[in-house]
């Protein structure tokens, strides 16, 4: 499980709280590495850190127990950003606070290419209970999910039920490797997990080859591919008369331009 970082948890022993600020050096120093552009690895970070490599490996055994950590603590930190953005609006406008929150992500990611690609590009190849948990934790995952379903619970839209879908997927559903809350869900409304699925795809589709620069840089700038996806997706949420002021929302953040992140 990917530690999280909490220094300020009052229950913490005098040798906890060292070893969680420990913690949050090793990510505080993994950030600037990835800042400067320079290479991520346990020796660059036992150096920023004035450790020696050995003295690392008490805290982070691999590489990849590394990034695992470094890119949960991002997403963490990064999703507070989102959060701040969608608390902008109401409470009871989870639509706006959807696509507001799914524009910030995309600013971000602009913004931070190395940040954004240690997250997100970070595979989750190993079939161990460790790493199949960072499908299902994904702080960024979890409010874009919990939004999604605010709408269906409080307006309603179509989802499909399980027998309409592959067996692959249906199989997936019953026991879903996704950051999304679902304990709650009666087996007709299994079918939502399908719709967070295809709105992640569709998020990170745009944004992952925006950042990698593969689509025009004009049409990067202007955020029209994304706007695009915005007016693809919102009428599958039962969105479609809302769309002119969702539309809006996101076009003044991208207007903003890539403003500087903590």
């Amino acid at each position: 499980m990917p530690h999280s970082v909490d220094t300020a948890d009052p229950q913490l022993t005098r040798r906890e709280r060292h070893r969680e600020a420990t913690y949050a050096d090793i990510v505080r120093a993994s950030r600037e590495l990835l800042a400067e552009g320079a290479e991520l690895s346990l020796r660059a970070v036992a150096g920023r850190m004035g450790m020696t490599p050995p003295a690392l490996y008490r805290y982070v055994a691999s590489y990849q127990e590394l990034v695992d950590l470094v890119a949960f603590e991002i997403d963490r930190a990064a999703t507070d950003q989102f959060a701040a953005a969608a608390d902008l609006l109401p409470e009871e406008d989870a639509p706006g606070r959807l696509v507001v929150a799914a524009t910030e992500f995309r600013m971000w990611a602009l913004a931070n290419p190395r940040e954004f690609a240690t997250v997100f590009a970070n595979p989750v190849a190993d079939s161990s209970c460790v790493r199949r948990e960072l499908l299902t934790q994904a702080s960024s995952g979890h409010l874009m999910t919990g939004l999604i379903h605010r709408i269906f619970h409080e307006r309603g839209f179509p989802v499909p039920t399980l027998d309409e879908l592959p067996e692959s997927v249906h199989e997936a559903l019953r026991d879903p490797l996704i950051p999304a809350p679902h304990d709650d869900l009666a087996p007709e409304e299994r079918g939502l997990l399908w719709i967070d699925m295809q709105g992640w795809t569709m998020l990170y589709g745009v944004v992952v080859l925006e950042v990698m620069g593969h689509i025009d840089p004009r049409v990067i700038e202007s955020g029209e591919m994304f706007i695009d996806a915005v007016r693809r997706f919102a009428p599958v949420l039962g969105l479609e008369d809302d769309l002119d002021r969702l539309i809006g929302l996101a076009r003044t953040r991208i207007a903003r331009g890539l403003e500087p992140t903590g």
